[in-house]
C-alpha cells in the first residue's frame, strides 16, 4: 500500500474513533455519495386511464388496496417530561429487579437508542458500601456490567487494598447507558436518569455511598466544586429512608491517565475503610 494512503487511512480511523464511531454496522461499505439509480418508467398499460383533456385521471376504486390503518408514532418526550416520567416510574419499583425492568422499557433517555444494552449494576445488593460512577464505557456496554474494563480492574485493586471484593460492594452508574464515544453524560442526561439512581440507592440502603468522579459527585451530592476539591470530604446523604455518609474520590479512569494522583485516592480509600469499621462483610 502507498505510504501516503496508509497514513490517510489511519488518520481517518482516528477521526472516526474520536467522533465515537467504534462499531461497524455492516460488512460492506455503502457509498452515500453515489448517484441514485434511475427507476424505470412503468408501462403505459399500468398508468391510470385518462377520462378527458385537462381532467384528473380516473382510477377504478375496486382495484385500489384497502386503506391501511397507520399508527401514529409517539412524540419524543421533552427533557422536563422525561424527568417527570422517570420520577413516577422509579417510585413504582419496590425491588431492584423491578427497577431494572422499568429501566429496560423506559424511553425517556435518548442514550438507550445508541447503546448496546442497559448496564444496571454489579456486586452484592446487601453490601454496606455502594460505588456510583458516571456512565458505562465500551467494555461495559458489551458486557452489560459496570466497571469491567481497565478502570474496573483498577477499581477492583483499589477495593482489594482495603479488604473489599465485588461480593462485598454494590456498583452502579448515574447513567445506565453508554454515551457515544465514551463522552461524559450531559447534565440533561444525568437529570433524566437520576430518579432511577436515587431509587437504586434507596433499595440497596448502604451505610456508605462513594461517588466515583466529578460528574457523579456533582449529581448526587449537589456540589459545584471539581473532584480535586470535593474528594476526601464527607457529606450527609438522605436515601429516602435514612441518612447515611457519602464521599467522593477520583474516578479510576482519571487515575489511569494521572497515576501520580493515586496517592490521593489511597487516602480516600483509607478513610472509607475507617468509616466502614472493622468489619467489611456485607
Amino acid at each position: 500500500m502507498n505510504p501516503d494512503h496508509s497514513r490517510s487511512a489511519r488518520e481517518l480511523l482516528a477521526f472516526y474513533l474520536e467522533a465515537g464511531v467504534d462499531a461497524a454496522l455492516g460488512e460492506s461499505a455503502i457509498d452515500r455519495f453515489a448517484e441514485p439509480t434511475e427507476v424505470a418508467a412503468p408501462p403505459r398499460s399500468a398508468l391510470p386511464r385518462q377520462t378527458g383533456a385537462g381532467r384528473s385521471p380516473s382510477v377504478d376504486r375496486e382495484q385500489l388496496p384497502p386503506p391501511q390503518a397507520v399508527a401514529a408514532a409517539p412524540a419524543p418526550m421533552s427533557p422536563d417530561g422525561a424527568v417527570m416520567a422517570a420520577r413516577e416510574e422509579a417510585k413504582g419499583a419496590s425491588t431492584l429487579d423491578e427497577l431494572r425492568s422499568i429501566l429496560n422499557s423506559f424511553t425517556g433517555c435518548p442514550l438507550r437508542a445508541t447503546a448496546t444494552q442497559l448496564v444496571f449494576a454489579d456486586g452484592n445488593p446487601a453490601a454496606r458500601i455502594m460505588f456510583v460512577g458516571e456512565a458505562p464505557g465500551r467494555d461495559e456496554d458489551i458486557a452489560g456490567l459496570p466497571f469491567v474494563g481497565r478502570s474496573g480492574q483498577l477499581l477492583d485493586r483499589m477495593m482489594a487494598a482495603i479488604g473489599l471484593t465485588r461480593a462485598q460492594a454494590y456498583i452502579a452508574n448515574i447513567v445506565p447507558w453508554r454515551p457515544p464515544g465514551n463522552r461524559t453524560p450531559t447534565p440533561q442526561e444525568s437529570a433524566i436518569c437520576l430518579p432511577f439512581t436515587l431509587r437504586q440507592i434507596e433499595l440497596v440502603d448502604p451505610d456508605v455511598l462513594v461517588c466515583l468522579g466529578g460528574p457523579s459527585a456533582q449529581t448526587l451530592l449537589a456540589v459545584r466544586d471539581g473532584i480535586l476539591r470535593t474528594r476526601g470530604r464527607w457529606f450527609p446523604f438522605h436515601t429516602g429512608a435514612r441518612e447515611i455518609r457519602a464521599t467522593a474520590t477520583l474516578h479510576p479512569a482519571y487515575l489511569l491517565r494521572q497515576p501520580l494522583q493515586k496517592r490521593l485516592a489511597w487516602r480516600d480509600f483509607l478513610a472509607i475503610k475507617k468509616a466502614l469499621g472493622p468489619s467489611t462483610s456485607p
